[in-house]
């Protein structure tokens, strides 16, 4: 297959829509990251995703949608908490868990009976999926288990030739994952950090917000689990890893440089290629940037990547999230 690379106008964007409404696979920018969209009311459509990415079936999809009267084409009811949600963040960075409509298939959907809905910030993916007339199923665009995509050259990096087309559009601003909140329980439940965080939503509400226990689990610990099956993307299997070996250091500033100092001087004399990632107390400038520094010292050949932990808080705690995942929690202490 020749994946067509499309830059953005308003005649590719319509011959995108055409693919996506007729069965194909078009990759595209949202403000989080590339996604890999097909119609998410085809099944045969949703299931070329899976194949695509080598994505395990039961790890749910998320739907996105231009506008909230497509709401009615994949969410059977509307909570009454996600309506002061909606209106604080969306278009936005945030997706939410809602009981689904017949209409959407339980292979969208991981084969449960909730579905998580996205409308995404990002003008060219609204674009997009106004012109399928359909709502898009798209996770991230990149093969299963590695760093999530934030460029379109990442995205053809593992999906050239394996998909119809890509939007060529920009680099990701906000580099990691849209926040997934359940909202089919008594209390919204986080099952997935991200740019939206707890404080933000707590304060829209008015009310709490608690995280997902199973976000504190290890997610390799619960490949094994038969019995578990995801409500969101990222909460099973093993997400986010380069090639290369991945090593949090948390601590004092000045005892994980010194670490950091000794662990290069170990590794060099092992004569292996060492990186270090160390952006402070900047949670936000590491959000746009971590998944891509991953992407591009695989290809330098790097084999072991130093990573200073950010503080817990906030959108720290969304990024550390996706750091702990791609260093298969391997932390060093010091």
């Amino acid at each position: 297959m020749d994946t067509e690379r499309l830059e953005i106008t308003e005649k590719n964007i319509a011959h995108a829509g055409n693919i996506i409404r007729t069965g194909g696979l078009v990759a595209f920018p949202t403000e989080t990251v590339y996604g890999l969209g097909a119609n998410a009311l085809d099944e045969d459509a949703v299931r070329s995703i899976y194949q695509a990415k080598g994505r395990p079936s039961d790890n749910p999809m998320i739907v996105h949608i231009a506008d909230t009267a497509q709401l009615a084409d994949v969410a059977s009811e509307v909570p009454e908490a996600a309506i002061p949600l909606i209106q604080a963040f969306w278009p936005g960075p945030i997706t939410f868990i809602m009981k689904k409509t017949p209409e959407v298939p339980m292979t969208t959907t991981g084969g449960l009976e909730t579905v998580g809905i996205r409308m995404p910030e990002n003008e060219t993916a609204r674009a997009l999926i106004r012109a399928a007339r359909r709502p898009i199923a798209a996770p991230s665009a990149n093969s299963s288990g590695k760093p999530s995509p934030t460029t379109y050259s990442d995205v053809l990096e593992d999906m050239d030739g394996r998909i119809d087309a890509i939007l060529l559009g920009e680099d990701c601003k906000v580099g990691i994952e849209s926040t997934v909140l359940d909202l089919t329980g008594e209390i919204p439940m986080i099952l997935r950090p991200g740019y939206i965080t707890k404080e933000m939503l707590e304060n829209a509400l008015g009310s709490e917000v608690q995280y997902d226990p199973a976000l504190m689990m290890d997610p390799t610990a619960r490949e094994n689990q038969g019995d578990f099956h995801p409500k969101a993307p990222g909460m099973k299997y093993k997400h986010y890893a380069p090639k290369a070996q991945v090593k949090i250091l948390e601590g004092s500033d000045e005892a994980v440089q010194a670490q950091m100092e000794e662990l290069k001087r170990f590794y060099h004399y092992q004569r292996k290629k060492v990186a270090v990632l160390d952006y402070g107390r900047d949670s936000k400038a590491a959000a746009k940037d971590f998944f891509a520094r991953l992407r591009e010292l695989d290809r330098e050949g790097v084999e072991v990547i130093l990573v200073h932990a950010l503080p817990e808080e906030e959108l720290g705690f969304s990024v550390m999230n996706r750091m702990l995942k791609s260093a298969g929690y391997d932390v060093i202490h010091v």
